[in-house]
């Protein structure tokens, strides 16, 4: 799903796995893996996404680069 943010192009999530991708503007693609429904739920709803992203998601769950 695309979102407005200066850093975060696209936000998808697999629910039945628990994988959450981001798509950066610079067209890098991670995965995280373990993110529960409710994380993902609350970063689209967050005013700045950069900054949910910052504080909830990147360092907290492991991540593979998957293109970019």
């Amino acid at each position: 799903m695309q979102v407005q943010s200066e850093a975060i192009r696209d936000i998808d999530y697999d629910e039945k796995r628990s994988k959450l991708f981001v798509t950066f503007h610079d067209g890098d693609l991670y995965v995280y893996v373990g993110v529960p429904g409710e994380v993902h739920r609350s970063f689209l709803d967050a005013d700045s996404k950069g900054s949910f992203f910052a504080y909830e998601i990147r360092d907290q769950y492991p991540y593979n680069k998957v293109a970019g």
